[in-house]
């Protein structure tokens, strides 16, 4: 059964990222992108690979501390779920490599899953503010048409997407961090936990037998997992930890934009400054927090496209250079996943319906 969902999965996913990069290139002539592919110094992409490569381990890193005020964690014990989680997620849908990396976690490190997955919230909450903070100051020095239009799908991918997306990111993130300050507070935390155990109680018409066997199934194990957030969060309580990784955030981001600089000074036709690839990829992130196919094929070249056109890059060259660079980086993640998923003798595609 499993094996049949894992199939009909990635059908589907293939499909969406045809369909993807139809809109995606469906105004670029082919013949044209693929000279341009072809002019491209690919030798660019040994330093640019290694430059994205960086941007993993200090995941790792961040990753380590913020698990470390519930469980100490090895750098490999920490690199290698990320990995993983980033492998599945380019080849299955629904972004279930998030998921994947407490299961991981609580397989070889016997980590409750709601601890791993509340640090993974964690993370991302760091990344949404560093994003957040490097979009505003992208907003306030480049001057985006708002008659530029990229189509993609059902989506009018323009300056007004972005604005949607970003405000949906902060909202997110604001929702996130009031959970978080909430679950930290041991009154709040206390409050919670006694409503939950007095819960079955509120059911008086019911035998008492029935109760008793709903606190047990049902409160008791309520009560462990909120205990569980908490100790996740746990790392909230020391302000420099918070500092820290909102730190190892932006070094993240400005690596990745690092990286996109390198292989753009193989591409013909592209000579952006690093402050306007930073606002590239900034842009494509945002398009790609859109609902998208496995490894966001076709958004990720939608939003690259639209980026390079604010810079005057022509057709031929954005779609190619947003076409290699996506290829690239899924390529690098492919490689270092699966050998990551061979040395923890993870099964991927198993651990992926794992929870």
């Amino acid at each position: 059964m499993k094996q049949k969902k894992i199939i009909i999965s990635l059908f589907i996913g293939s499909m969406l990222s045809l369909g993807g990069f139809y809109f995606a290139f469906r105004n670029v002539p082919f013949g044209e992108l693929m000279r341009y592919i072809a002019s491209i110094n690919y030798l660019w992409i040994i330093p640019s690979a290694a430059i994205g490569l960086c941007s993993f381990v200090l995941r790792a890193i961040r990753w380590r501390l913020i698990m470390s005020s519930s469980q100490r964690l090895s750098f490999s014990s920490a690199f290698h779920p990320i990995m993983v989680s980033f492998l599945i997620n380019s080849i299955l849908p629904a972004r279930v490599g998030e998921i994947a990396r407490p299961a991981i976690i609580k397989k070889q490190n016997q980590v409750p899953f709601t601890v791993g997955l509340t640090t993974v919230a964690a993370e991302r909450v760091f990344d949404l503010l560093s994003l957040i903070i490097i979009f505003t100051w992208v907003l306030a020095m480049v001057n985006i048409d708002p008659h530029l239009i990229v189509q993609y799908k059902s989506y009018q991918l323009n300056k007004q997407t972005l604005e949607i997306v970003a405000s949906g990111i902060i909202k997110v993130c604001v929702a996130l961090i009031t959970g978080i300050v909430l679950i930290s507070l041991s009154g709040f935390r206390r409050r919670l936990k006694s409503f939950v155990m007095k819960f079955p109680s509120i059911f008086f018409f019911t035998g008492s037998g029935w109760r008793a066997k709903m606190k047990k199934k049902c409160s008791m194990p309520l009560v462990n997992i909120i205990d569980n957030i908490a100790s996740g969060f746990s790392f909230v309580k020391e302000p420099l930890n918070i500092l820290i990784c909102l730190g190892y955030s932006f070094f993240i981001w400005i690596i990745e934009a690092l990286s996109l600089y390198i292989l753009m000074l193989g591409c013909p036709g592209i000579a952006l400054s690093f402050f306007e690839i930073t606002a590239v990829l900034i842009i494509i992130f945002l398009f790609i927090a859109l609902p998208s196919a496995p490894g966001f094929w076709g958004l990720w070249e939608a939003g690259g496209v639209f980026a390079l056109t604010l810079f005057g890059v022509s057709a031929d060259a954005a779609a190619g250079f947003s076409l290699v660079t996506h290829a690239v980086s899924t390529f690098m993640v492919l490689i270092i996943g699966t050998i990551s998923a061979l040395l923890t003798g993870v099964n991927i595609l198993k651990i992926s319906y794992q929870q």
